[in-house]
């Protein structure tokens, strides 16, 4: 692996990290925005701030995906951070947006904090569409023609956004109580060396000669959605995505403050920072993991049959988290449910490097386009995110977390229907073909 790819991969982490500790400690402040002078904020805004993100990434990802075919796919990511940095930069003054603060009195009855945190939440998901399908089309022109090299880079891909997210989260709850606000202010730092990183990236060989090339347009991106090669791996994609979201969005709201609207649920007392942070270290650790074992069985397994067992991990976890919430008291059971639990993440984990290592397969059919095929993680992703996110604010709001579990097993089961096609047609996904798309080009 050379050292624009290894850059590739650092700056995909640090990137994450900042993307990660900004959306987590967003809830954190959320959950404490009266003390600033801000509202009451309920389950259903705090999944609408998270569906803002992806609303973003969804519409803008396929744009910088076909931007980066054009101008290059490194150039592009230097976008994401900049993007990042100016999001949270005004997250952090938002807190003076509050009614105690001096603008506040002047600019809040105006905008409010809550429309500027808004407003924040979409230049963050721009920073993730300019950044992630960039990154993807940089590696599947990289590992073109070498499946090993590709299986061990999309799962070391999926380990730096995934650790770098569970970083971030598990960093948020100790950074906000130790900061406040300011806290955002430090993560714009993190992302000025996201820019860095990427800056020492070089085009892989190949890339010159493919930027001059006619590549598709936005005019052209409906055929693309429209491939039958395309539509067999996205319901499972989406519904995965979904299940993974509603917890991202929801969950340090929820074990942030206790809720005595649900007395029953032990998961539901309240949490302290450091418990928070300490579970989401563990809960990375047991993630990054599967990851590396998943990622080194692309050689002699199907990756149908890994996206499979993460399903199925992904149940196991859901059926020990149900009974952790409902075992206090009864120590065995609750030490019983976390070992299965861990196991079930270890094997969900899976599921996302096999996912993506099919989707760069599939870039192998439009050669001139990958940042545009690759632009498709981001859609799919955001699509399942938004589902997630939307669908975790009611199940929350309505059930506690006995609630998101149950959402989340409906979803998993969801992403089961269609692996059985998905499976039979796997061997057809990345053969060699002629692409799909027409030649002619368009704007972007």
């Amino acid at each position: 692996m050379d050292r624009s790819l290894q850059a590739v991969l650092v700056g995909t982490f640090t990137l994450r990290f900042s993307t990660g500790l900004t959306g987590a400690m967003l809830g954190a402040y959320l959950a404490v925005l009266p003390s600033y002078g801000g509202e009451r904020v309920s389950p259903l805004v705090v999944g609408l701030f998270s569906a803002t993100f992806y609303v973003a990434e969804l519409v803008l990802s396929p744009y910088f995906g076909i931007l980066s075919d054009r101008r290059g796919h490194h150039r592009v990511m230097l976008y994401g951070p900049v993007f990042g940095a100016v999001a949270v930069t005004l997250t952090a003054f938002t807190a003076d947006l509050g009614l105690s603060g001096p603008l506040g009195v002047l600019v809040a009855p105006i905008i409010g904090s809550l429309f500027v945190l808004g407003i924040t939440r979409l230049l963050e998901g721009a920073s993730t569409a300019a950044s992630v399908p960039s990154i993807l089309g940089f590696i599947a022109i990289a590992t073109a023609g070498n499946a090993a090299l590709r299986g061990r880079t999309s799962a070391r891909f999926e380990g730096a956004t995934l650790l770098g997210l569970g970083a971030g989260f598990a960093a948020a709850p100790l950074l906000f109580a130790a900061f406040g606000p300011v806290a955002f202010l430090l993560n714009a730092l993190v992302y000025g060396a996201s820019f860095l990183i990427f800056w020492i990236v070089r085009d892989p060989e190949g890339e010159a000669a493919s930027r001059n090339t006619t590549h598709a347009g936005l005019s052209r991106y409906g055929t693309l959605l429209r491939s039958a090669h395309v539509w067999l791996l996205a319901p499972t994609w989406i519904a995965v995505n979904a299940s993974i979201g509603l917890w991202f969005s929801q969950s340090i709201f929820q074990f942030a403050q206790a809720n005595p609207d649900f007395p029953d649920q032990a998961l539901m007392r309240g949490f302290s920072a450091l418990q928070i942070s300490a579970a989401a270290v563990v809960i990375g650790i047991i993630f990054g993991a599967g990851l590396i074992y998943w990622g080194n069985r692309f050689r002699n397994m199907r990756r149908t049959t890994i996206m499979f067992y993460g399903i199925l991990g992904g149940a196991l976890a859901v059926g020990a988290g149900l009974a952790i919430n409902h075992a206090a008291g009864v120590l065995p059971v609750p030490i019983v449910a976390a070992l299965a639990a861990a196991l079930g993440l270890f094997v969900l984990a899976g599921a996302t490097p096999a996912a993506l290592g099919l989707l760069a397969d599939i870039s192998e059919r439009f050669p001139r386009d990958r940042g545009a095929i690759m632009g498709l993680y981001s859609v799919f992703l955001a699509i399942g995110q938004i589902a997630g996110s939307l669908i975790g604010g009611v199940a929350a709001d309505s059930g506690g977390i006995d609630g998101m579990l149950i959402a989340t097993a409906i979803l998993l089961g969801v992403a089961l229907v269609p692996l059985a096609r998905l499976r039979r047609d796997e061997d057809e996904v990345g053969a060699a073909g002629p692409p799909e798309l027409p030649s002619a080009g368009g704007g972007p």
